[in-house]
């Protein structure tokens, strides 16, 4: 499987802002845009993860800083936007990605998870979403905010998954919802709804569950995080000027519409 092409002026003179960068599809999607001439933050609570993401970036000639940050506390949130500013100038691209599962049912899950949950899933992304747009529209900067939410948004969720669907559905909503009040503004909110993609997350799931669930998808495969190249890119690049309140489902047609 090879990715989308990249044009590596793209996003030249760009600074983004990519959360959960430790692992998986967050990885990634710096790398991506990094590729595509943004100079980018990748923000985790795993700073060893992101020194080698940020220097995989250097080594391919990108640039990159990492900020080590719970996402889930309010003041980091405020302090990982502000080295980002610091470094490369005001954020015009962000991208929502940080998320954690549940993986427990409703029924037997303690009220610390169930809050862990909603301030990773739902406060972070609204509190960044907010942060970014307060000081790019004090700027009067246009922006591109991108969500990462899931089809499970969209789909019952299998046992074990309820608060992380409802957390999903939030961000779509969220996405839409801030797409409307910002869009005098110019900074477009979207938002990314995958499927079942090869990440840490999946690892996770697939321990507990086996890999029997792959065998019902039609294409009888996951999805690679490459495959969400050209839709991250599409959604934040000038070719969706006109594209705001969107949700992306990328599913490889792996759940019923």
């Amino acid at each position: 499987m090879t990715a989308a092409p990249k044009d590596a002026s793209l996003l030249a003179g760009q600074s983004a802002i990519v959360t959960g960068a430790s692992s998986g599809l967050g990885y990634r999607f710096a790398k991506t845009l990094a590729a595509a001439g943004a100079a980018v933050t990748v923000v985790g609570r795993r700073i060893e993860r992101l020194e080698v993401l940020v220097a995989e970036i250097e080594t391919a000639g990108g640039r990159a800083i990492a900020v080590a940050a719970d996402v889930a506390d309010p003041g980091q949130i405020v302090e990982a936007v502000d080295k980002a500013q610091a470094a490369f100038g005001p954020t015009g691209i962000l991208i929502n990605n940080a998320g954690i599962p549940d993986a427990q049912l409703a029924t037997r899950m303690p009220l610390d998870l169930i809050d862990r949950v909603l301030d990773v899933n739902v406060r972070a992304p609204f509190l960044f979403a907010r942060e970014v747009a307060t000081r790019l529209i004090e700027a009067r900067q246009h922006g591109r905010i991108v969500n990462i939410a899931s089809i499970a948004a969209f789909v019952a969720p299998r046992q074990g998954a309820a608060l992380y669907a409802t957390s999903k559905a939030a961000v779509v909503r969220m996405s839409e919802a801030l797409a409307i009040e910002w869009a005098r503004f110019h900074i477009n909110v979207n938002c990314i709804a995958p499927g079942s993609f090869d990440s840490e997350m999946m690892d996770g799931m697939r321990s507990r569950t086996g890999d029997a669930f792959i065998g019902t998808f039609p294409r009888k495969r996951l999805g690679l995080p490459e495959q969400l190249d050209s839709s991250l890119l599409y959604l934040v690049s000038p070719a969706s000027e006109a594209v705001t309140g969107t949700i992306l489902k990328v599913d490889d047609g792996q759940f019923l519409r």
